[in-house]
C-alpha cells in the first residue's frame, strides 16, 4: 500500500473503481435521480433539472448542456441509463482535475494548492481570494478539500478541466460592443495544439459581425454626431436617423458596416499573433510563468497598437463610407482609388495618433475595473460559489469594457474628426492638437463626448447579440465549454 492509500484509504478504492460498477455509487446515482424526477415519470428534462440546480446556484446554460451531453438518444431528456452515464464519466473527468490540483498528492486540496494552480494557468489570486474559493467547496471547515467536497461541488457543474475553472476568471469572454478589444483572450499550449485557439477565435469573429450589423445604425449616427457636432448642433438621435433614411433609404442606416466587419477577422488575428510574441518577450526565461495583471496590460497595449497598425486604412475607409452620401462613391475599391488620387497615401493614416494613444487609457481602464470587480465579487461571494456565473462574468466584462470606452472617448472622437476632415468642404486640416484646441474652444469640454448617446445606447444589445452568438458558434464548431 503507498503513502497515498494509507493516508486516505477511500482513494485506493475510487481508483480502482474508474471502470467498474460501484454499488455505493449507483445507489447515490438512483437517489439523486429520484430527486430529480419530479413528476416520476422516470425521466428527468431540461425543467425538472432547472428547478433543482436553480436553487443551488447553477445556471441555465450548465442545466442545457448536461441535457445536451447525456442525451445520447436525442429525445430532450435523461432516463436513469443516460443520467448514470453521463454522471460517472463526469465524476471520472472531477477525479482527474482532483489529481492535478493535489499537487504533493496526499489526497486532499489545500489553500496553497488552489493558489499554485490558478496562478500556473495564467489566473492571480490572493490567499483570501483562494481561502474564499476554498470554503465554497469546503463543508466540514477543515481548510482542506477532499474527494468527496470537490465530487459533490461540481457533480452538477459541466467543467471538463481545471482549465475550465481558471477560466471562469479570465478575461475571456468575446464580448464585442462595437469598438476594439484591446487585452486578447489567453489561451493554454493544449488549446494551441488542438486548434481549439481558431474556433475561439472563429466564433468570437462570427459574435462581432452579427452584433456590429445589429448596432450599425447606432454606430453610423454616432460618427455623425462626433463629425458634425459642431456644425450641426440640432442634430440628434432621432431626427438623426430620419435624416439618413430620407436621404438615402433604410440601407441608409447600415452605410460603413460592410467593411467594419470586414476588419474583425485580420485584427484579431494580428492581434493574438502579437500578443502571443510580445508575452514570450516579458516572460523571458521565465517560460510558462503567467503573466500579471500590468504585464498582460502592456502586452495587450502593444498587441493592441500592432494590429492597429496594420488594418488602419480600413478604419479610415470605414469612417468615409459610413459618412459618404448617395452616389459618392461606388464602393470600397473606389473610394480607396478617390481618397489616395485626392489626397495621397498619408491619408490612409490620418487619426492614427490620437487612435493609438486611445488604446492605453482603454486597456488599462478596461483591466482595473474587470479586476475589481472580479475581486469584489470574490471577497463577497466567494465562501458561497467559486463559480460566478455567466451573468456576473458578461456584466464585469461589459462594464469594464465601457469604461474603457469613456475613458478614451476624446481621442477617438479626435480621431474620427481627423480621419474625416479632409472629405469635409471647408473644413480645416488641423493636427490631433489643433482639433482638441479647436472642439474645446468651439464646443466646450462636453464636445469631446458628442456622439457618446448612442455609443451607450447599442452596449446592452451589442453585448446580448455577441454572447449569444459566441456561445451557440463555439457550441456548435465544438469548443468545449467555459
Amino acid at each position: 500500500m503507498t503513502h497515498m492509500d494509507r493516508h486516505w484509504p477511500g482513494w485506493s478504492r475510487a481508483r480502482c473503481q474508474d471502470n467498474g460498477v460501484d454499488p455505493e455509487r449507483e445507489k447515490r446515482y438512483a437517489e439523486l435521480f429520484e430527486q430529480l424526477d419530479l413528476n416520476k415519470d422516470g425521466r428527468i428534462d431540461v425543467h425538472e433539472l432547472q428547478t433543482w440546480m436553480t436553487a443551488r446556484g447553477q445556471s441555465k446554460s450548465a442545466v442545457e448542456e448536461i441535457v445536451r451531453e447525456g442525451d445520447t438518444n436525442k429525445d430532450g431528456e435523461l432516463d436513469f441509463e443516460e443520467f448514470s452515464k453521463y454522471l460517472r464519466a463526469h465524476e471520472k473527468a472531477l477525479r482527474l482535475m482532483f489529481r492535478s490540483l493535489d499537487r504533493n498528492n496526499d489526497g486532499e486540496i489545500d489553500m496553497a494548492e488552489i493558489q499554485q494552480s490558478l496562478q500556473s494557468l495564467g489566473v492571480d489570486v490572493s490567499k483570501v481570494q483562494a481561502a474564499k474559493i476554498m470554503q465554497s467547496i469546503d463543508k466540514d471547515g477543515t481548510m482542506t478539500i477532499d474527494w468527496n467536497e470537490w465530487r459533490d461541488h461540481f457533480l452538477f457543474n459541466p467543467i471538463h478541466n481545471i482549465e475550465d475553472i481558471a477560466r471562469y476568471w479570465k478575461h475571456s469572454f468575446m464580448l464585442d460592443i462595437g469598438e476594439n478589444l484591446i487585452v486578447p483572450d489567453d489561451f493554454t499550449e493544449e488549446e494551441k495544439k488542438s486548434g481549439a485557439v481558431w474556433r475561439h477565435l472563429m466564433a468570437g469573429a462570427m459574435a462581432g459581425s452579427v452584433s456590429r450589423t445589429g448596432t450599425a445604425p447606432l454606430d453610423r449616427i454616432k460618427v455623425f454626431l462626433q463629425v458634425y457636432g459642431s456644425s450641426s448642433g440640432r442634430m440628434r438621435l432621432w431626427s438623426g436617423l430620419r435624416g439618413m433614411v430620407g436621404e438615402g433609404g433604410m440601407s441608409a442606416l447600415w452605410r460603413g458596416n460592410g467593411i467594419n466587419v470586414l476588419k474583425i477577422a485580420p485584427e484579431t488575428a494580428i492581434k493574438f499573433m502579437a500578443y502571443e510574441q510580445i508575452k514570450k518577450i516579458i516572460r523571458g526565461s521565465k517560460d510558462g510563468a503567467s503573466l500579471r495583471v500590468q504585464e498582460r496590460f502592456l502586452a495587450g497595449s502593444l498587441a493592441g497598437a500592432t494590429a492597429q497598425t496594420a488594418i488602419y486604412p480600413l478604419e479610415v475607409l470605414k469612417t468615409r463610407l459610413t459618412l459618404r452620401t448617395t452616389g459618392q462613391y461606388s464602393g470600397l475599391t473606389d473610394c480607396a482609388r478617390q481618397i489616395l488620387q485626392k489626397e495621397g497615401v498619408g491619408a490612409f493614416y490620418k487619426g492614427y495618433l490620437p487612435n493609438v494613444l486611445g488604446i492605453i487609457p482603454y486597456a488599462g481602464i478596461d483591466l482595473a475595473v474587470y479586476e475589481t470587480l472580479k475581486n469584489a465579487w470574490l471577497l463577497r461571494y466567494g465562501e458561497s460559489s467559486a463559480d460566478p456565473g455567466v451573468l456576473v462574468l458578461v456584466g464585469c466584462g461589459t462594464l469594464s469594457s465601457t469604461c474603457g470606452q469613456v475613458a478614451s472617448y476624446p481621442l477617438a472622437l479626435i480621431r474620427t474628426r481627423m480621419q474625416a476632415q479632409a472629405s469635409l468642404v471647408g473644413s480645416p486640416q488641423l493636427s490631433m492638437l489643433g482639433q482638441l484646441k479647436h472642439i474645446v474652444s468651439q464646443e466646450g469640454l462636453q464636445g469631446l463626448y458628442r456622439g457618446i448617446v448612442p455609443n451607450f445606447l447599442k452596449v446592452i444589445p451589442a453585448v446580448s447579440l455577441s454572447y449569444v452568438v459566441y456561445e451557440n458558434v463555439r457550441r456548435a464548431l465544438g469548443v468545449d465549454s467555459r
